[in-house]
């Protein structure tokens, strides 16, 4: 739960806060990789130990979900059941599985002149980490950044106060019976936006900042950011139906990576499909989505053949809908898919539906996102999915790291020279 802090006190708070996570990230340079895993196992016992107190913090959150304006599937982000919260837990178990990425000798070579020259995994620092609505991400962010050897600061939506505040009470309980410091995990206490603007203005001590929400959210981090910021902007996934596509896989994953969960970044907002196979295609899958709710916005060869259809505009085939709304277009040919992808696309995640192994290795190789899918639904760009254990969110950018954003990606390097006596001539 939020408390309320005086404007003229903010700043103080949030450097303050800044001061404790840089401390904690330089504290015991060897805090082991066994404390850490020993914190993540803790944590996720007690997540499902305690879990009746988070639901019921939860279900506060969610009734007052309509005043702030959340939709039916904003609402679905925030809302916690038992089993989003054992999700959680496990995905603080499959972390603790994973290998530490700090300490990994990731290149190494000794030179003609005997110098031994490695490339070495280690921590960014402090993260500060800000979000919107879904209070499960508040466990995934603290557990990676933790066994990728990071402070983190938290700072969750008022939409989930008393979710967050309550994850937090039970991760940071855990903490100093691991060995752990204290502030290695922090939540800011306060709703108020300009915290926000006080934490990143703090290059100094924070190294990294993640944004995770509404594009209006990430280009105020984006904007305002003193220090590097991973992100993305939207997910406009795209599923592009081949003229040699297995037409019942097609439908099967169109309708996967568009209902399972509407509005999450790696649901689909956006159907192509090749007009060899559009007059068989899209009528039985028209008729599937809409036994789904789902609202359909197509060019006009869509609509000749699903009357239902709405016109489509250059707006619906760019919006991120994060609803049952999706936008559908007949193409040519790849090529068109590929420079529709490439125009109207955010570098998200964008899947081929194929049996030409061609088709797939040109699709793969000209659309331009973090991820491309063939033949698999747009909703496995998670990194629960691909392995990861957990994600602390989907970078689309080319630099330091694109899509799932696990352990690996929460560090960077540093190279180890070892001489004997060695100088340069």
């Amino acid at each position: 739960m939020s408390v309320e802090v005086q404007p003229d006190a903010l700043e103080s708070l949030c450097r303050d806060m800044a001061e404790r996570a840089k401390a904690a990230s330089e504290a015991p340079a060897g805090v082991s990789t066994a404390a850490k895993n020993r914190w993540l196992l803790a944590a996720a016992d007690a997540l499902e130990a305690r879990s009746a107190g988070v639901l019921e913090a939860n279900a506060r959150d969610v009734a007052a979900a309509p005043g702030y304006g959340l939709n039916a599937a904003a609402i679905d982000r925030l809302t916690l059941t038992p089993a989003r919260i054992k999700a959680a837990a496990d995905g603080l178990r499959q972390v603790a599985a994973l290998p530490d990425p700090v300490g990994e000798v990731r290149e190494g070579h000794v030179r003609p002149n005997g110098l031994e020259v490695l490339k070495v995994g280690v921590p960014i620092g402090v993260v500060f980490f800000v979000y919107e609505s879904r209070p499960n991400v508040t466990v995934d962010a603290a557990g990676l950044c933790v066994k990728s050897g990071n402070a983190v600061i938290l700072r969750g939506g008022k939409e989930a106060a008393h979710s967050n505040a309550a994850l937090h009470r039970i991760l940071a309980a855990e903490l100093p019976t691991a060995g752990l410091p204290a502030d290695a995990v922090q939540l800011v206490p306060t709703a108020d936006r300009a915290a926000v603007g006080h934490l990143l203005a703090l290059g100094d001590l924070i190294d990294l900042a993640i944004p995770r929400g509404g594009e209006s959210l990430i280009r105020r981090v984006a904007r305002e950011a003193t220090m590097p910021v991973l992100k993305h902007y939207d997910g406009n996934c795209h599923v592009y139906v081949d003229q040699y596509a297995d037409l019942e896989m097609a439908k099967n994953i169109l309708l996967n990576a568009k209902c399972q969960r509407p509005g999450v970044c790696n649901a689909a907002e956006s159907l192509l499909v090749h007009a060899a196979v559009a007059e068989d295609f899209l009528p039985a899958v028209g008729a599937a989505l809409a036994a789904r709710g789902v609202e359909l916005r197509g060019c006009d060869e869509t609509r000749r053949l699903i009357p239902a259809a709405k016109p489509a505009t250059d707006a619906d085939y760019r919006a991120e809908f994060l609803d049952l709304i999706l936008s559908v277009r007949v193409v040519p040919d790849l090529d068109a898919a590929v420079r529709h992808i490439n125009t109207f696309g955010s570098k998200h995640t964008d899947a081929i539906v194929t049996r030409d192994v061609r088709a797939a290795k040109d699709f793969t190789r000209r659309v331009d996102s973090a991820a491309v899918m063939v033949n698999a639904s747009t909703r496995f760009n998670d990194g629960f999915e691909l392995g990861l254990g957990a994600e602390i969110g989907i970078s689309t950018d080319k630099f330091h790291a694109r899509g799932p954003c696990g352990l690996r990606e929460l560090t960077t390097y540093k190279y180890v020279v070892t001489g004997d006596g060695h100088v340069r001539g």
